[in-house]
């Protein structure tokens, strides 16, 4: 996640980092025994994003004698199996990964941060 979103956490979630410690590995870090996340109203974009069917738009290279292709390219988690396939829903029905990627690295970068990123994991005191 970008720094900005982890400071968010860190400031309305310091006794949790500061006590608690992460799920093990292979298990998002902020999940409780209950399998709830504990950071639910701070949870950052990534999180935000799960189970959305997602859209990208990519362009190729422009060759000498061609214009850059452009295409749409979807994906969805495997889990998300109801409802109709990904093909088929309208663009508008999908989230298009991009713009808010692009939002939150400008605040990042106003905020003097660069553009590094933080783990959740990493953000525990006892890892």
């Amino acid at each position: 996640m970008f720094d900005v979103e982890a400071d968010r956490i860190r400031s309305h979630h310091a006794e949790l980092l500061a006590h608690g410690a992460p799920r093990p590995a292979g298990r998002c870090a902020f999940l409780d025994a209950d399998e709830a996340c504990r950071i639910y109203a701070d949870r950052p974009y990534v999180c935000r994003t799960q189970g959305l069917p997602l859209r990208w738009i990519e362009e190729s290279e422009e060759s000498d004698r061609d214009a850059p292709e452009v295409r749409e390219l979807r994906d969805i988690c495997p889990l998300n199996d109801a409802g109709p396939p990904i093909e088929a829903l309208a663009p508008e029905e999908c989230w298009t990964i991009g713009p808010m990627e692009e939002r939150l690295a400008r605040l990042q970068i106003a905020g003097g941060g660069g553009v590094r990123r933080t783990l959740l994991r990493d953000l525990f005191a006892a890892r």
